[in-house]
């Protein structure tokens, strides 16, 4: 064991600084408690800096505001038809009922303010239960002059390749405003010019985007909350391993190495593990993710530090690795992106598989899927549908149509040329789709009949394979203006595209076992006292199935904020209460100006 340096006394010390992390922090430290945050990273944020920042977060108090009432059973079932067998009845109830309290917690008490997802629907909209709209919520955008500079320079920046050359896009009217600019809408143009101008004038005064949405918006309120309350943000610190009493067994703390060598942070109420799982760890994947021989054939998107820190700390310490899940991560479908300065970036395909004109294929040049339905769905069925000896890999297909109107991949619609794309060979070109199948490595017979096929059932608004556009899921995905299927166009102007699409993942589903107290637990299924775990360290209560966007960072942020309730001592609903609605309410008005 190495030999310590400094003691830091704290009650409660958080390892991690995505959504779980902080939420917990933050929580914990409203209550009164002194705590400290370790971050591995030079910045905080982990994965949850580069999501989209939406939460299931089903019946809060922005739903009801909204006239939708919603029982708790109808909650259950939908969940209960997704996960069937797998289905943990105590941790689903934990957070149901907790949900609509920590969002109402932070809305009222700290600067995460929300803003509703009123027309974000389940994914599984013909299951008993399927929501179609206000079970979730993201963060309010935030400029970064807002938080104070110390802090705002331990921020993650948004993930380039989902951004416009480092400016972050909200999902809903923003990005609608940006997607109309190529489609020559007069309001979209001056929407996206102002944006675009205004983080120009940011990255020349400020080095960053400053006008923080989606993920980085989640954790810069957060971060700039826990520093309101006084949280130690200790950034380029690695915890090595926990501290227990040799009498108990209980966790008193946390070895860590930072700029000041070896350093003993005791926590006398408990530590709370959020390292962010791990999707990095070559290894495990090896063993744990399907047709990845190696580990090596997969590419995830979250921060290289996601290596499963928090997971070997916590089996040091006797906690129960969380295996038998459906799927052992969250999967996302992945294309590489060549740069110019020699580097490749993962872009994740989540919006452009849903638009009208566009299908995915293996290497027979077959669909297999409904492209219009969950990220998660789309690499299930590829890896079960790439032939058999084959890497796992597909392509998506487009013509010229589409490509001038929505994105392709990284690859932008009008008035964004698709000459760079073309030059460095993420985008396949050709003439005929024969070609393009040639060029690709799929069958060219193949994908021509698939063609064929497709748009004959595209033209009249019905997919019979696959049943793409019949859920509101699909349909909201699609373009509203496409009749009769807003999911639905043939693919069939020329010249066509192709982009190569590969296994990718959010993060993982496979973790730390844990009950509805976010208290860590053994095989025997007892609690390890003074150990609580949050976000994707923690196995995830869904089971290994994917029923709605958001079903990470919704878990993420109730379990963080149950275990800095349980830290503190108080029941969940004490910092929900509505009793400082008023005194919040007008504090979090000026906040935002």
């Amino acid at each position: 064991m190495s030999a310590v340096n400094q003691v830091r006394n704290y009650d409660v010390v958080v390892v991690g600084s995505g959504a779980g992390g902080l939420a917990a922090a933050v929580t914990a430290a409203h209550h009164g408690c002194r705590v400290a945050v370790v971050e591995k990273a030079p910045v905080l944020g982990g994965a949850t800096s580069w999501s989209g920042g939406w939460a299931w977060t089903p019946g809060t108090s922005f739903a009801k505001k909204d006239g939708v009432i919603e029982e708790k059973d109808q909650f259950r079932t939908y969940l209960k038809s997704v996960i069937g067998e797998r289905y943990q009845a105590e941790n689903v109830d934990a957070f149901l009922d907790a949900a609509p309290e920590m969002v109402d917690f932070f809305e009222n008490n700290t600067q995460l303010q929300f803003t509703p997802g009123a027309a974000i629907n389940d994914i599984y909209g013909n299951l008993p239960g399927a929501g179609t709209g206000h079970r979730s919520v993201g963060p309010k955008p935030i400029n970064g002059r807002k938080i104070r500079k110390e802090v705002r320079e331990k921020l993650r920046h948004q993930y380039y390749e989902t951004s416009f050359l480092g400016m972050g896009i909200m999902a809903g009217p923003d990005l609608m405003k940006f997607l109309s600019a190529s489609q020559f809408s007069p309001s979209g143009w001056v929407h996206a010019a102002r944006r675009f101008l205004v983080h120009l004038w940011d990255l020349a005064i400020h080095r960053r985007n400053m006008q923080m949405v989606n993920g980085v918006a989640l954790t810069g309120r957060l971060a700039a909350s826990a520093d309101d309350l006084g949280v130690e943000l200790l950034t380029s610190t690695e915890a090595l391993s926990l501290d227990t009493d040799p009498e108990t067994g209980r966790i008193t703390g946390v070895r860590v190495r930072g700029a000041d060598g070896v350093e003993l942070l005791t926590a006398t109420r408990g530590v709370v593990l959020a390292t962010g799982g791990f999707p990095n760890n070559v290894e495990l994947r090896k063993d744990l993710f399907p047709r990845t021989p190696t580990g090596q054939e997969h590419w995830t998107l979250s921060p290289a530090e996601t290596v499963g820190d928090g997971l070997t700390m916590a089996q040091e310490v006797g906690a129960a690795f969380e295996k038998d899940l459906a799927s052992p991560a969250a999967w996302c479908p992945v294309s590489r992106v060549p740069f110019l300065n020699g580097k490749t970036g993962t872009f994740p395909h989540i919006m452009d598989r849903a638009k009208p004109g566009s299908i995915g294929v293996v290497s027979t040049g077959k669909r297999f899927v409904n492209e219009a339905n969950g990220y998660h769905d789309y690499v299930t069925a590829m890896i079960e549908a790439a032939p058999e000896g084959e890497p796992v890999e597909s392509w998506q297909i487009a013509d010229s149509t589409f490509v001038r109107k929505y994105p392709l991949g990284m690859a932008k619609p009008l008035p964004v040329p698709l000459t760079p794309y073309l030059r460095s060979g993420y985008l396949i070109k050709g003439d005929t789709i024969e070609e393009l199948a040639e060029k690709c490595g799929i069958d060219p017979a193949g994908l021509a009949q698939t063609v064929r096929d497709f748009n004959n059932n595209a033209k009249k608004g019905i997919d019979p394979e696959f049943h793409r556009g019949e859920t509101p899921f699909n349909r909201y995905g699609g373009d509203k203006k496409t009749a009769p299927n807003p999911s639905l166009a043939p693919i069939e102007k020329g010249p066509f595209y192709a982009v190569k699409v590969l296994p990718g993942s959010f993060g993982t589903f496979a973790g730390i076992a844990a009950d509805g107290r976010s208290r860590v637990l053994r095989e025997d299924k007892t609690p390890i006292e003074g150990l609580y775990t949050a976000g994707n360290d923690r196995a995830s209560i869904m089971g290994g199935f994917y029923p709605a966007g958001g079903i990470n960072l919704g878990p993420a942020l109730t379990f963080g904020y149950i275990a800095g309730c349980e830290l503190a001592g108080v029941s969940e609903d004490a910092g929900a209460g509505l009793a400082e609605f008023e005194n919040a309410a007008v504090s979090a008005a000026s906040r935002e100006g």
